[in-house]
């Protein structure tokens, strides 16, 4: 091996020709290969009904897939019922009991392993102190705001120092700034912990913040699985642009290819450079992937230093704070997104015509939408 490499961790959970069916007719999930490494943080994310909640109950033992084999620690465990794969989870719906107090909820999973008394009570209190709420052992659920339940049932699947944490949209319940706190607070603890954790959502911001590696899931496929940054620089195909980020889509035909690049018609009016990531060839129709923030306004007149320039007309203008967008008509997208600067947007006007201007670099061709 090369100086510097870093050797991957090994795969804790091996999916191998996973395919699931309810009705013996509909894959819910297709010819899936996936592994998963030790001590990463994995997100399956897709919008409802893609796979990715199914895969994550084929792991936890309460799906069996129709076809193919799942491996944990090598082990396979497609016929190993639930509660002997060393497997915590946390759900949306927190599933406490309402029944028993904070700290019996947390020693629920340790009086089923059987754990000893003091043992019990060493790792409750241990748990307790990681999330915080010494002070609050005694309540019960219905006592508790939907953060601090989310907090136990998490306590609750850490208590027993399982191999693997899966997670089911458990932020999905709170509101914007209580769930962006417990995204932190999750990710934190896996660090420090070194836990394995496959995380399921539908929310792309939320999977780009916490995770190592996101697999993004459509119509019971995997389509890419990367880094956030990756996924999100280098989509292999439309639907991860769309899906993942603020993207705008252009659609025309390919004209000429050269080398890493190509040149395209578009459908309203113009052409562009584009790089050539997901073509079939000359003459096939593209959807051309641009990021807002990628984007600048130029001075009709101004040199292009090669960069792609289309006419466009101001459709609308929205502050957000930190940032605002343009709203433009460009080649028959009504409602292509320009990233600007706080305060940019105070000269723009309903139906002015400007100029938008993108590097071919940051313009990707790819199948059509």
């Amino acid at each position: 091996m090369e100086a510097g490499m870093v050797t991957p961790a090994p795969a804790l959970v091996r999916f191998s020709g996973i395919q699931k069916t309810y009705d013996g007719e509909h894959l819910v999930v297709k010819n899936l290969d996936l592994d998963i490494r030790k001590g990463e943080f994995i997100t399956l994310l897709g919008p409802s009904g893609s796979g990715k909640t199914t895969t994550l109950m084929m792991l936890a033992g309460f799906e069996v897939p129709t076809q193919g084999e799942i491996y944990l620690a090598d082990r396979p465990i497609k016929n190993m019922p639930p509660h002997k794969r060393d497997i915590g989870m946390v759900f949306q719906n927190y599933a406490l009991f309402p029944h028993l107090t904070i700290a019996e909820n947390i020693a629920f999973p340790l009086s089923v392993r059987g754990t000893g008394k003091a043992e019990t009570q060493e790792r409750v209190s241990a748990a307790l102190r990681m999330i915080k709420m010494e002070a609050l052992a005694h309540r019960r659920p219905g006592q508790l705001s939907g953060g601090q339940q989310q907090r136990v049932a998490l306590a609750r699947a850490l208590v027993f120092n399982p191999q693997l944490v899966l997670m089911d949209e458990p932020l999905g319940a709170l509101d914007k700034r209580l769930r962006e706190q417990m995204q932190l607070e999750i990710k934190q603890l896996h660090e420090r912990m070194g836990i394995t954790v496959v995380y399921v959502t539908h929310d792309q911001s939320e999977a780009l913040t916490m995770s190592d590696r996101i697999a993004v899931f459509n119509d019971g496929v995997v389509q890419q699985i990367d880094k956030p940054d990756a996924l999100y620089e280098h989509p292999v195909n439309s639907f991860v642009a769309h899906f993942i980020g603020e993207n705008n889509v252009l659609t025309g035909t390919v004209e000429t290819i050269d080398k890493e690049y190509c040149r395209v018609a578009l459908a309203g009016s113009g052409t562009v450079t584009a790089r050539a990531v997901n073509i079939s060839g000359v003459g096939a129709s593209t959807s051309l992937s641009v990021r807002p923030e990628r984007i600048t306004l130029v001075p009709d007149g101004s040199s292009s230093d090669g960069a792609n320039r289309l006419p466009a007309k101001v459709q609308n203008t929205i502050y957000l704070g930190d940032h605002a967008l343009a709203v433009l008509d460009v080649a028959g997208n009504a409602e292509f997104m320009v990233k600007l600067q706080p305060g940019a947007h105070d000269s723009l006007r309903h139906g002015e015509s400007v100029v938008v201007s993108f590097r071919p670099d940051d313009c990707l061709a790819l199948d059509p939408v």
